[in-house]
C-alpha cells in the first residue's frame, strides 16, 4: 500500500518535473502541506531550468 507521502511525492514529480528523490526529500523536510510542497518544488524546477539555460543542453555523442 502506498503511503500518503509517496503519493504526494509522485504527484509533485508529475506536476513540476522535479526528480523523485527531490520530491521525497521535500516531503520529509516540509511535511505534507501541498501548497508548501508545490512552492518549493516549483523553485527547484525553476533553478534547474536556469542552470540548464546557463550551461546549455548536454552534448550528444
Amino acid at each position: 500500500m502506498r503511503t500518503r507521502r509517496h503519493r504526494s511525492s509522485q504527484r509533485l514529480v508529475e506536476q513540476t518535473g522535479i526528480t523523485e528523490a527531490q520530491a521525497h526529500e521535500l516531503a520529509l523536510l516540509i511535511g505534507l502541506n501541498w501548497n508548501s510542497l508545490m512552492r518549493e518544488a516549483k523553485l527547484l524546477a525553476a533553478g534547474a531550468r536556469a542552470k540548464l539555460a546557463q550551461i546549455g543542453p548536454p552534448a550528444e555523442d
